[in-house]
């Protein structure tokens, strides 16, 4: 293997780099979770949440992957038997189904079959619920942005089609690798359940997890028989009201996600968009100037957060990624599920700057070249003047 020297390119959908500032956060002492100083940190990053999500609504915060905060959206609002529909978009939405059937939640009629290569199809959705006269169906689960795929599905037409309906179930939306990353707006959406995860856009190693919830999502919440206790909103609403957790949170992931929001804050959210979605065209001219094929066939639904790149008949996606980190030290998104081996993801999301993003692609061309992939040369040169001339 290649002496490593200078630093890993961290180039997956996630975990993604964390800023040093982030880091620096992070390393300061621990302090007492039930005194003064923390419960001032407390309110200040639950008001400095929302804009993130936006909403004016609660953020529940928990000590926990994206895959807890799935099964509280589910816990805290269903009932054992509940129509759950949801959209087969790619590895991920798969799991957050099959967790719904696992605890009890009715999935198996209610799950609109996809080629992971389209987002969540309105027009299906809309046939659905129109068949759905007695509103048996009680939450519509989407991914908005499918990591597995780089997918992104149009949440605000999704909520259009339920509203036309006249439909009341509740919109349930995974927002793991696209919040903080690509235009999100939990209320002007009307979403009523936002799950989301602290190691992608928000620049922080794995360990929280979100939901932010609306009005209509806590009035479900009153009648929800699914068993909670640790995923239960209202303890940490509650105890959130003074500054507090009903259980020891994960304090210093705390002090890294204070500092990741002020960064997202100060960069400005509409200008974090654009950077995302900026390098994200620069990531898929190069792979159009390799010869090679986004796997997203919708151009309204290319992910500002990564790019998967179909391989070549004959070739293997894991193969090539194995020379790239051994020569070049620099980790790329294996295909997952179904597309194991056929594609490869080159993430581009968080805390990334052109130059970073050129000797990635930079790396991708090299190593296809190592790999015997056919490729042509003018990939890298076509990211480059992407990125010259914005």
């Amino acid at each position: 293997m290649t002496p490593r020297t200078g630093r890993h390119f961290l180039q997956i959908p996630g975990p993604t780099n964390v800023p040093d500032q982030v880091l620096r956060a992070m390393s300061a002492p621990v302090i007492d979770h039930r005194g003064p100083e923390f419960r001032a940190l407390t309110l200040r990053l639950l008001e400095a949440l929302g804009p993130v999500f936006g909403t004016s609504g609660p953020v529940v915060i928990y000590p926990a992957s994206g895959t807890g905060a799935w099964e509280a959206a589910l816990v805290n609002t269903l009932s054992p038997g509940d129509r759950v529909l949801s959209f087969e978009t790619g590895h991920f939405s798969t799991l957050w189904r099959e967790m719904a059937g696992s605890l009890g939640l009715e999935t198996g009629t209610d799950f609109v079959p996809g080629d992971w290569r389209h987002g969540a199809d309105p027009e299906a959705l809309a046939e659905r619920l129109a068949a759905d006269t007695r509103h048996e169906i009680k939450a519509v689960c989407v991914v908005h942005n499918e990591t597995s795929t780089g997918v992104t599905s149009r949440i605000p037409e999704i909520r259009r089609v339920m509203d036309e309906t006249g439909h009341p179930a509740l919109l349930l939306v995974d927002t793991i690798s696209s919040l903080g990353s690509i235009d999100y707006r939990h209320d002007e959406w009307g979403v009523d359940v936002t799950v989301a995860g602290s190691q992608k856009g928000l620049m922080l190693p794995p360990g929280l997890s979100f939901n932010a919830v609306s009005d209509k999502a806590l009035a479900a919440h009153r009648t929800s028989r699914l068993p909670k206790v640790f995923w239960d909103w209202l303890p940490v609403i509650e105890a959130n009201k003074q500054g507090s957790f009903p259980y020891t949170p994960a304090t210093n992931l705390l002090y890294g996600l204070e500092e990741a929001v002020s960064m997202l804050r100060e960069e400005g959210l509409p200008n974090v968009f654009a950077r995302h979605a900026r390098h994200a065209a620069a990531t898929r001219a190069a792979v159009r100037g390799w010869g090679l094929e986004v796997l997203c066939l919708d151009e309204r639904e290319h992910s500002g957060s990564l790019t998967a790149v179909v391989m070549p008949e004959g070739h293997d996606a894991d193969k090539l990624r194995k020379i790239i980190l051994e020569r070049f030290d620099m980790s790329l998104g294996a295909g997952l599920g179904r597309l194991a081996g056929r594609v490869f993801r080159i993430g581009h999301l968080g805390h990334l700057g052109d130059l970073t993003l050129a000797g990635t692609l930079a790396g991708v061309q090299m190593g296809l070249e190592l790999a015997g992939v056919p490729v042509e040369s003018g990939g890298l040169g076509a990211a480059l003047e992407r990125l010259r001339g914005e």
